[in-house]
């Protein structure tokens, strides 16, 4: 559906960098409450969060570069599933999957999350027009979910997601998220090395904000070692695809 050779092709096609953006950009997303009850009350993530992450990255994968009636199937499977996506936050407000403005958040904090891992792990030196670009591609699927509104450029991204904050809330239920998230149930001891690599590169992420709401701490001093960890595990991660 995106363009071959754009920039989000680019930024979605590094597994590593993906990886810790989309850890990041859940841990952002969840500090909505109406983005966290639909998760809550509808889907099953605290059995199966590894699930739910693949299922992100293959609708990613197929509206960045698949076919477009695939990825047209694709959209449409997932409007289906937040038309059903309704309900009540424990404070009495109702929320709905498909409200524009949420589908905004859920978009803005995911592809930031995104674009913010790539430039911190793979291209520091990303100019501005092309992160412009990025927000520029990524456009067309918030609009066929029916996100509004949509950022189509760095700055525009920057300040909706900047609006949102006073919507934002840390409560018991985000911390629950939270744990899951940077510990998903399900991870082999083979791999729980990466996955506290990837983890810990995903707080650091956040904005400083997020991380307090959160109440998680950045790596401070020991940032460089964990950037040339993450750099080290990504480098493999290319070779083994054939990508470097």
């Amino acid at each position: 559906m995106i363009p071959r050779g754009s920039v989000a092709w680019r930024v979605h096609g590094d597994v590593t960098t993906m990886m810790i953006g989309g850890m990041s950009g859940l841990l952002l997303q969840m500090l909505h409450p109406q983005a966290l009850a639909g998760v809550w009350d509808h889907s099953n993530f605290r059995e199966d969060m590894l699930g739910r992450l693949r299922r992100t990255a293959r609708f990613i994968a197929t509206t960045t570069y698949g076919e477009r009636a695939d990825a047209e199937a694709m959209i449409a499977r997932v409007r289906r599933i937040h038309a059903r996506v309704v309900g009540t936050l424990p404070d009495g407000r109702s929320y709905a999957a498909d409200d524009p403005r949420l589908l905004a958040w859920v978009h803005v904090a995911g592809e930031m999350s995104f674009l913010e891992a790539w430039i911190r792990h793979a291209e520091p030196d990303m100019s501005r027009a092309d992160q412009d670009r990025f927000f520029a591609d990524v456009a067309i699927v918030a609009e066929k979910l029916g996100a509004d509104p949509i950022p189509r450029s760095i700055a525009e991204a920057k300040a909706l997601l900047e609006s949102f904050r006073p919507e934002l809330v840390a409560d018991e239920r985000s911390h629950i998220v939270r744990d899951i998230i940077l510990s998903p149930p399900g991870t082999g001891l083979a791999a729980l090395p990466v996955q506290k690599t990837l983890a810990r590169a995903a707080v650091d992420l956040l904005p400083g904000w997020a991380r307090r709401m959160h109440r998680l701490r950045s790596s401070g001093a020991a940032a460089p070692l964990l950037r040339a960890s993450v750099g080290g595990l990504a480098n493999s991660l290319r070779w083994a695809l054939g990508r470097t």
